[in-house]
Order: structure tokens, then C-alpha cells, then sequence
């Protein structure tokens, strides 16, 4: 078994909001990994920041969290993903306003990963994920 971590909680740990204590108080001694989306969003975050000490920050932020465990979007990934856009199509819902979070359980579920996040109500109708919430202060 491992973990994903929503980006949220990433971004709350290195502002300050949670602790790295909080996550492994959750993740015990299991292995916790960084995806691609979270690389992605936080990128895009980063570069929308204007010069000055708060991107600084981020730009080392950005830098510890790139030395994490990697997991890889794959084509059984990519057959996730699909699946669970189709459901959430037929249950009358659009996939796509929340592409990064479809990404983000399709690997926890291809994986059997558990995906801890602050935002349960964004993978609440998400069949099939192992979420846990952590609210963040």
C-alpha cells in the first residue's frame, strides 16, 4: 500500500498550515509519493508568481518536493482515468472542470494507493478511491 497527497496538502505543509507530522501521523511508515500532477500545478502556480521572496520560497519548495518518490502516469493510468470520466459523464457530471483530480485517483486507483487530501468534497463521487481527509488549519 502507499500514498498519494492531494497538492493542497503539500502546499500546506511547506506554508506552514500542517505539519509533516500531521501527513505521517496519517501515512505511518507506509511510502508516500508525489505524481505528475502535483509537479504540474504547483509549476503552474510558481510561474504565475510575480519576482520577490514569496516565489523564492516556492522556487525551494518546488525543489524538496522534486527529491520525493515519483510515480508515473502510465497507459494503464491513462484506461483509469478514462473509465472514471465516463462514469462521472453518465452520472451527469462534467470530468473535465476537475482534470487534475481525475488524474490524481486514476493512479491511486490503478495503484491501490490511499489519496490523502484537504478537499474531500473534489474526489467525494470518485468510485473505486481509498480517500482520507486532513484538514488543514
Amino acid at each position: 500500500m502507499g500514498w498519494l497527497i492531494d497538492t493542497s496538502l503539500w502546499i500546506a505543509v511547506e506554508g506552514g498550515a500542517l505539519g509533516a507530522a500531521d501527513i505521517h501521523a496519517i501515512t505511518r511508515q507506509e511510502p508516500v509519493y508525489l505524481s505528475p500532477v502535483n509537479v504540474a500545478e504547483i509549476r503552474f502556480g510558481l510561474d504565475l508568481l510575480r519576482p520577490g521572496l514569496q516565489k523564492q520560497r516556492a522556487t525551494a519548495m518546488f525543489r524538496r518536493l522534486r527529491r520525493k518518490s515519483q510515480l508515473r502516469i502510465t497507459v494503464e493510468t491513462g484506461e483509469t482515468f478514462g473509465i472514471l470520466c465516463a462514469k462521472l459523464k453518465k452520472a451527469g457530471r462534467d470530468p473535465y472542470v476537475r482534470v487534475n483530480d481525475l488524474w490524481l485517483a486514476a493512479q491511486a486507483i490503478q495503484r491501490d494507493f490511499r489519496l490523502l487530501t484537504s478537499n474531500a468534497r473534489d474526489f467525494a463521487d470518485i468510485q473505486g478511491l481509498q480517500m482520507v481527509v486532513l484538514n488543514a488549519r
